[in-house]
């Protein structure tokens, strides 16, 4: 057989090979740091026979996917170390991601010295240096095999495989693991890890099944690595909106209110209004939006007639019990129907399109518990949301427009870079959650494929992600802890209005339905907040800061001044408070850089002589004194064409100092 390399040469072997056994032949110190073979591109474990011509790269764990395998056998060390220390404890399932490894556990929940010691028990377990051994076993016997070692979660995944499967199975030191692998040759090639956090999970994801304990901890192929990596950890957990936003006072949560049910503080509630109404502005004024409002309930029948009752009713808040009252009231987790029945109010010809609705809209969603996350998901939240009536020869370039606005908006917000574009499709073989007919669905995924790559904006297509009526793009980011949420969506919709009766009349006065798309400029202002809070680390871009300008008079004899400069920035729109403690001007700088303040000024006797104060900012340091009206322009300035300025690394040192 030939074996081709990654570097094209070729090598040949006239009897089937094991990857690792190939990996000796190439070279012995290659075969020591081995992770696993990529066969025609398929990542497989070292101990697969070849026995055909193939392409074959030999991972280690400076490679991504051999990273991933060293993680993955990280992940049943801790397994083999928890049921060493807690033999008691059920292992479900812990598979290597992104950062590092989980592993789920039905368990009493682990605090940080548990942790500490799984750690410990992990280094004498590498220590031991067992051999990572793979067995298969037909359906029964490995059902057999995992009920008499009591592990039930494991036997109800065999079960749910089918009757005449192969079941994988690792054996290390005589932990033995359902698993497909790939692994590690032997548990002494992982060299550094972290268990970096304890949380609680759901036995696979359904909140009404078995409450699980997850240990996360992440492994990497040098100690310096795993160190740089835990000073991120460290960074994100400064980042933490949930954290951070707490500590600037811009939200808070309390008990008594209920989860995913924020309270939006004065700071807060003042970002938003400033992101709201430019949004507003944007859609009014450029865009060719015009503005509805709408009720924040119905009754269930519009909710069925739209088909959210058949397809998303357990994500809503129903008021009233069909079997006992006459009327059914829900919180509408969306505005579209509102909007149609806005439409419907009145005749239209086909001069009168495309009309854009919007309408800033609260919405309601009943996220299971295990869900929520300070401000990224919550039960209520306000959304910058659309629907465009539209001709089917005007959908295009509507769409592309759509698209146009929501990355201007991530432009202004600087974020643009660090979002992912998605063509979220349809699921052929799972009939039941849509509505319309494949030859629809496929139509209008072509034209939106065909969009994103005449507009080049690199895209993954997910099967299943889109809405029960049409395909859409969502627009992802992730936050601290790479977790990706949706934060824009735009979809395609050529069947509602078939079920809302809504028609335009054509030139040949005949009735047409028109398409539709929904929309949002922005996405949910909460989460955008949450976004920006994690983005900026709480430095926010002068525009949208909640405070701009901080008066800091050196002592009381120049507070009357303080309050002139307050009022004449106030005048120009701009947030100005004065600091009119009776404390050292020092410690009113330092707390204001604390307070992540974007601009100080500080007067004294000169200044107020001289009509001029004093700059310092969080971008250049001391700026030096200038006239307050040229301080007033440039920041009106600044704030008007929303820049974001970027901060000079001695202004940093000076503000960590």
């Amino acid at each position: 057989m030939k074996i081709t390399l990654k570097d094209g040469s070729v090598k040949e072997y006239p009897q089937a090979m094991s990857i690792i056994d190939i990996a000796h032949d190439l070279s012995e110190g290659l075969a020591r740091v081995a992770c696993a073979g990529e066969v025609n591109g398929e990542v497989k474990d070292l101990r697969t026979v070849i026995d055909g011509d193939c392409s074959l790269n030999i991972l280690t764990d400076s490679d991504p996917e051999g990273l991933r395998v060293v993680r993955h056998t990280a992940s049943h060390v801790m397994a083999q170390a928890v049921k060493r220390l807690f033999p008691d404890a059920k292992v479900t399932i812990g598979p290597a991601i992104d950062e590092g490894f989980y592993y789920d556990f039905d368990a009493e929940p682990f605090s940080r010295e548990d942790l500490d010691k799984i750690e410990a028990e992990m280094k004498k377990i590498i220590k031991e240096g067992h051999e990572l051994t793979r067995f298969i076993l037909p359906r029964d016997e490995a059902i057999k095999f995992m009920e008499e070692r009591g592990e039930p979660y494991k036997v109800e995944l065999i079960q749910d495989l089918p009757e005449d499967a192969q079941i994988s199975f690792y054996d290390q030191g005589g932990f033995v693991d359902l698993c497909a692998g790939p692994h590690l040759m032997s548990t002494k090639n992982i060299k550094a890890y972290k268990l970096t956090s304890s949380s609680m999970a759901y036995w696979r994801g359904d909140s009404n099944r078995a409450q699980l304990q997850r240990i996360y901890g992440t492994a990497f192929r040098k100690k310096e690595e795993l160190e740089a990596y835990l000073e991120h950890l460290e960074d994100i957990k400064k980042r933490d909106h949930n954290k951070l936003g707490r500590e600037m006072q811009l939200f808070t949560t309390v008990d008594v209110i209920g989860q995913g049910l924020p309270l939006i503080l004065p700071k807060g509630t003042k970002m938003i209004m400033k992101m709201q109404r430019w949004i507003e502005d944007l859609e009014d004024k450029e865009w060719g939006y015009v503005r509805t409002k709408t009720p924040l309930m119905a009754k269930s029948d519009l909710y069925k007639m739209s088909g959210h009752w058949d397809h998303y009713k357990e994500g809503m808040f129903v008021l009233g019990d069909e079997e006992k009252d006459k009327e059914v009231l829900a919180l509408r987790p969306m505005t579209c129907p509102f909007q149609y029945f806005c439409y419907k109010n009145t005749q239209h010809s086909y001069r009168d399109l495309p009309i854009r609705y919007g309408e800033t809209s609260t919405l309601f969603r009943n996220e299971d518990s295990g869900e929520m996350h300070g401000l990224t998901r919550v039960r209520q939240f306000t959304i910058s949301e659309g629907h465009l009536i539209v001709r089917p020869d005007q959908m295009v370039q509507e769409f592309k427009d759509c698209l146009a606005h929501a990355k201007y908006c991530l432009s202004v917000l600087g974020v643009e870079e660090d979002v992912t574009y998605h063509l979220s499709k349809w699921d052929p073989n799972n009939r039941a959650k849509y509505i319309g007919e494949p030859e629809v669905w496929e139509e209008t995924e072509g034209h939106i494929r065909q969009m994103l790559q005449e507009l080049n904006i690199p895209f993954t297509e997910d099967v299943g992600e889109a809405a029960f009526y049409g395909p859409k793009v969502d627009i992802n980011a992730k936050n601290v802890y790479g977790k990706e949420d949706t934060m824009i969506t735009i979809q395609w919709d050529a069947l509602l209005a078939e079920q809302f009766d809504m028609y335009y009349v054509d030139q040949n006065g005949d009735k047409v339905r028109p398409y539709i798309i929904h929309r949002t400029s922005m996405g949910c202002y909460e989460r955008t907040l949450a976004w920006l809070i994690e983005k900026y680390a709480g430095k926010f871009p002068t525009w949208l800061c909640p405070e701009q300008v901080r008066i800091l008079p050196i002592s009381e004899k120049y507070e009357e001044y303080a309050e002139e400069v307050r009022k004449e920035l106030v005048k120009r729109d701009v947030d100005a408070t004065v600091d009119n403690r009776s404390e050292k001007i020092g410690f009113k700088i330092r707390e204001a850089r604390l307070d992540r303040l974007p601009y100080m000024l500080v007067v004294g006797q000169q200044e107020a002589e001289d009509g001029t104060v004093s700059v310092r900012s969080r971008f250049a340091g001391d700026e030096g004194v200038k006239p307050l009206q040229e301080f007033i322009d440039q920041i009106c300035e600044e704030i008007r064409t929303k820049e974001i300025r970027k901060e000079v690394q001695q202004e940093k040192t000076a503000s960590e100092n």
